[in-house]
Order: structure tokens, then sequence, then C-alpha cells
């Protein structure tokens, strides 16, 4: 009997956050209508995640809106600015990828590199956004996603390839679009973030000849 009650639980459970998940999802799709709203919305869903997955904090969707106060006065300008030079760079791999000739080659073997560290520094800044400073600026999440990167290149590579896959996924079937668009990025830079990469160790420091 108490199986059978331990597994409802974890049932239940597991129920719980997928709910809670999808309730997040949704309030990041009203909230990124507005372009300038759209990458404070995205902080803000990536702050509250841990919370979510954890179930420990209730009044997610309270928390949600508190860090959203916070991130939008923080980072509209460069969420601004990220989202037309996103835009640019997807309308420059559309065009050279649909054009002929050698120069296609060259701007291709430059964009899409170009793409891919933008795309991983993107995801290298939702995986240290949850224990980003209350005084944070963008200057400041830009290096700390720097240094992420830098000492965690393996996993953010990761985070892109999964997150092309999405894409890709996506352009099949648009409908997931309304389920992960803010989700399936949010859990990629949580994962990211909950990896760990240790060095080879030394048995000695001392060589002697």
């Amino acid at each position: 009997m108490s199986d059978t009650s331990g597994r409802t639980n974890v049932v239940l459970s597991k129920l719980t956050v997928i709910g809670d998940l999808l309730m997040l999802q949704i309030v990041f799709l009203v909230l990124s209508v507005g372009i300038v709203t759209l990458y404070p919305a995205a902080f803000a869903f990536q702050r509250v995640l841990p919370d979510a997955l954890s179930q420990q904090h209730p009044q997610l969707l309270r928390r949600f809106f508190r860090q959203f106060k916070w991130a939008f006065p923080r980072f509209w300008l460069a969420g601004l600015g990220l989202y037309f030079g996103s835009v640019a760079l997807a309308f420059g791999l559309f065009f050279w990828a649909n054009t002929n000739g050698p120069v296609r080659i060259v701007a291709l073997a430059i964009l899409i590199p170009l793409t891919g560290m933008i795309i991983g520094l993107y995801l290298s800044a939702l995986a240290v956004l949850p224990d980003a400073a209350e005084d944070s600026t963008p200057k400041t999440l830009f290096r700390a996603a720097n240094l992420f990167l830098l000492r965690r290149s393996l996993a953010v590579a990761g985070g892109v390839i999964a997150l092309a896959t999405w894409f890709a996924l996506v352009s099949r079937l648009p409908t997931l679009f309304a389920i992960g668009s803010g989700l399936v990025p949010a859990l990629i830079g949580y994962w990211i973030s909950r990896t760990r990469t240790t060095g080879p160790k030394k048995d000695s420091p001392d060589v002697s000849i």
C-alpha cells in the first residue's frame, strides 16, 4: 500500500512540475508579444525555472512577474538590440543559403560559426541568470556569460546543437512553437548550468630529475 501511494505521489509531483512549466510558458508567450518585452520575459522565465522544477517555492506567477519587473528596466534595450541582430543574422543566413557562387561558401563559412557563437553566448547567459546578482547589468551579465562559455565550452556546444535541433523540429511542426518557444531554451540553459567539468588531476606538483 505504501509503495502504491509513493508512486502516486511521484506521478502527481511530475504532473505538477509539467503543469507549472506550461503555465510559465503561457505567461511567457503573453508577455513576449511586444518585441521590447521578449528577452526580459525570457530572463524572468530563467530566474523562476529552478523554483518550478524543485517545487520548493509556491506562488510561481507572482515570482515570475517580480522577476520580469526586475529584468525589464535592466535588459530591454540590450534585448531589443539582440532581437534585431538575430533577425538580421537569420536573414543573412537565408539569403546566402539560397544564392550561388563561391561568395556563398565564404559568407556561410563566416555566418554559421558566428551564429553558433552568439547562440552559445545567449545560452550561457541563461545558465548564469538564476544566480545573477540583483544589481546585474547587461555588461556584468555579458562578462559572466563569456566566462561561463570559456569554462564549459563543450556543454555549451551541446546546448547549441540541441537548440538547433529544436528549431529544425519547429520548422517542421510550427505548433511546437507555442509549447516550447521559451521553455526549451530555458531548460537547455538550466541543463548547461548543472553540468560540471573537471580537469585532470596531478598526483605530484614536483618533478625531480
